[in-house]
């Protein structure tokens, strides 16, 4: 389980949240090394006593610091294009969701695996039950089966909204009139939340989004009980 209190980036969950963090802390370890040289320059220039009025013509030096930053940006692209088109694979879902943002809730519809439909409003706060989060929990949890490609199709019927999920590394925009595409793997059992990310009017931060992890036979068992009592 992720716990949205907790500083930095969540757990990861699915192999492409695992990617970015790999590319995040290569990326960060590249920052650190450029800061610490040009931290280390400014430290030398200040503190030195030496001066050449006359330099004019530095060809090494033009070399280095043109070339250099262009080695850096290429081993930075290289795999920020890698997860790039990681993300848009979508290879054989076995589950297609579709979902819908509204003001101020998110509804859900499974296409092709069974006729179920239903919506999920934030839980009240005097309604909480222990161990529940405030502004995070939902009446109905997406519930979809652990370790199976899970394909979501994300629209909104009203303004802009934005379906995240942290843990995931799952962030696309829900649009109007448009039907984006997103793809993910959840790895391990467990409860993700995450919240709408667009401002999207004045209950913005009250259309949270909490995504249930369960092995297939659960899963199952819980589609069968939502289409009973809907």
């Amino acid at each position: 389980m992720a716990y949205p209190s907790q500083l930095g980036f969540q757990d990861a969950a699915s192999p492409i949240m695992e990617e970015l963090l790999h590319f995040h802390d290569h990326t960060l370890m590249i920052v650190f090394l450029i800061s610490t040289l040009v931290l280390y320059t400014i430290t030398i220039m200040m503190s030195t006593k030496l001066t050449n009025t006359s330099s004019m013509d530095a060809q090494e030096v033009e070399m280095i610091w043109t070339v250099l930053p262009a080695i850096i940006m290429i081993v930075i692209a290289l795999p920020s294009l890698r997860i790039l088109y990681l993300m848009d694979e979508m290879d054989d879902p076995h589950v297609t969701i579709k979902s819908t943002g509204h003001q101020w809730y998110w509804s859900y519809e499974f296409s092709d695996y069974t006729p179920l439909a239903f919506d999920a409003y934030m839980t009240p706060t005097n309604t909480l039950e222990i161990g529940q989060f405030r502004l995070l929990e939902v009446d109905n949890r997406l519930v979809i089966p652990t370790e199976s490609p899970i394909r979501m199709l994300i629209s909104a019927d009203d303004v802009l909204h934005s379906w995240t999920v942290p843990s995931l590394g799952v962030k696309t925009d829900a649009t109007p009139g448009r039907l984006n595409q997103t793809t993910f793997v959840i790895t391990r059992p467990g409860i993700y939340y995450g919240q709408c990310s667009e401002i999207c009017g004045a209950n913005h931060s009250f259309m949270p989004v909490v995504v249930e992890s369960t092995p297939l036979q659960h899963f199952e068992k819980w589609s069968l009980f939502m289409l009973e009592t809907t």
